[in-house]
């Protein structure tokens, strides 16, 4: 049964053809046999889940069921799940009971999905490896010598490795993209505002965004029909009416302009990824769409205008965190300065205390106008630059990561080189863009990803293209051999 997409599923269901609760206990058998070896989740939900899959079912004998009604699913431990352990992977908050429900996990609830449990993640976040979890490293089930991307690297191997057919992620710089490139699936960073935050622990209120992780195209476009819409309890949550995303899933591609961006293609991209990347433009070309090249001047701008809004969003957001009102708190403080400081040492890891660091020293007086001040203008240039693109394409293709998975300890003693690994999506957020990665391909029988990047509320037509794409290639369907 795992090796169905969630469509297929959500079609068997239905048709009861199968049931909700055979259909999670095989997903629970399979998290039990391989989640020792991956680590991608923290908390497994097998008591809930099998409530929630028995009341799915009796939804679904009654003819009141939804298309998500029953099909399992896992959240990134950075949402809130109301009496569940909610972490964000970290030490901080290794003991935090959350009392209430982030508005996605909320959504997907009444649409009847069925919890199997909370995804290891980089510890708030931060990270591009999944390598800096308070619970240990999350392993890349094509190569388990390598890492599944992050920060949303529990959820993308979890997907990948058919140990749920869907899962949520959250994207501050291509956390939702470049785990699904590493992993081999589909995975989508919407426009900033499309899906609410309420709930979903901040690293960088201005850049967050939540989002699916699946295997393929229709499979995201059937869960982001779900989490996106307005929400009150959110102030960045935009007021703007849902497109029926599955409808326009088979429109045609002809007269579709595609922009290739030439500094995306310049030294630093392998001869190998070009390539992939081109063979997809190519597959898209013979479809009707018209390729395009176009320049975005100001590329070289997002990685330094990025690291220092986000640890700057950081070093604000986390200074809760400070041991008296919940999470971590330090044995036997001298006084509350003490308090105050061993329990951050404590609790929190080295690359959050690093962007912890880097954020306080960009806000400081003195050098807030030299840093974080010219950083937002950067992102004002990055944002125009796309908007001028989108001018005369409708949308971009681009590699979604430089390489593919790379080995577990490559890169964790130089944070710029693993910096390095989001250069291609750090834009996308920073002028808040919806984001697509697809798979494209393997290099040395690991995933490539594509990804696709659309103007403001553009996720119908970049779901579209993934999804002819899909029609036209299996590389979606390609699977690890724990599997198959």
């Amino acid at each position: 049964m795992h090796q169905y997409t969630l469509a297929e599923l959500s079609r068997l269901l239905h048709s009861k053809a199968i049931n909700s609760v055979e259909l999670t206990q095989h997903y629970l058998n399979r998290i039990k046999q391989y989640n020792t070896r991956l680590n991608c989740l923290i908390t497994i939900t097998e008591e809930e889940a099998m409530v929630q899959a028995k009341k799915a079912d009796a939804c679904i004998q009654q003819g009141k069921s939804m298309p998500l009604t029953g099909i399992p699913i896992i959240h990134k431990d950075i949402f809130c799940t109301q009496g569940i352990k909610t972490t964000c992977a970290s030490k901080m908050l290794d003991n935090f009971i959350a009392p209430y429900d982030a508005t996605v996990v909320s959504k997907l609830n009444i649409a009847g999905m069925v919890l199997l449990g909370k995804a290891n993640m980089d510890e708030f976040a931060m990270g591009s490896s999944n390598e800096n979890s308070f619970y240990g490293q999350v392993k890349n089930p094509w190569d388990e010598t390598r890492v599944p991307g992050g920060s949303s690297g529990g959820s993308a191997a979890a997907v990948a490795a058919r140990l749920t057919p869907s899962a949520t992620g959250t994207d501050t710089g291509g956390s939702i993209r470049q785990p699904a490139a590493l992993s081999g699936i589909t995975g989508l960073k919407p426009t900033y505002g499309r899906v609410s935050r309420y709930g979903m622990i901040a690293y960088a209120s201005s850049l967050d965004q939540g989002g699916p992780l699946a295997t393929t195209a229709e499979d995201c476009a059937y869960l982001l029909q779900t989490m996106a819409g307005f929400d009150p309890y959110d102030s960045t949550s935009v007021e703007r009416e849902v497109p029926d995303y599955l409808a326009t899933l088979n429109n045609p591609l002809k007269g579709l302009r595609i922009g290739l961006v030439k500094e995306y293609f310049s030294e630093g991209l392998s001869a190998a990824m070009r390539e992939a990347i081109y063979a997809v433009a190519k597959t898209l070309e013979k479809e009707g769409a018209t390729l395009v090249d176009i320049s975005l001047k100001r590329t070289a701008l997002s990685m330094p205008a990025y690291y220092v809004i986000a640890p700057a969003e950081c070093s604000s957001n986390l200074s809760r965190f400070d041991g008296v009102r919940y999470g971590y708190r330090c044995e036997n403080p001298h006084d509350l300065n003490d308090l105050y400081a061993r329990s951050r040492q404590e609790g929190f890891g080295e690359e959050v205390k690093r962007r912890i660091l880097i954020g306080t020293y960009v806000l400081s007086a003195g050098y807030y106008d030299a840093y974080y001040l010219k950083a937002q203008q950067c992102r004002r240039l990055i944002h125009d630059d796309f908007q001028d693109a989108f001018k005369s394409v409708d949308v971009i293709l681009s590699p979604t990561s430089p390489t593919t998975a790379f080995k577990l300890g490559e890169k964790t003693k130089d944070p710029i080189s693993m910096y390095l690994s989001d250069q291609y999506t750090l834009a996308v957020n920073l002028a808040g863009l919806p984001g697509l990665s697809m798979p494209a391909g393997f290099i040395d029988n690991l995933p490539v990803g594509a990804q696709l990047i659309g103007n403001h509320f553009t996720e119908a037509r970049l779901l579209n293209i993934a999804h002819r794409y899909q029609q036209l290639t299996n590389w979606h369907k390609q699977m690890p051999a724990l599997a198959e």
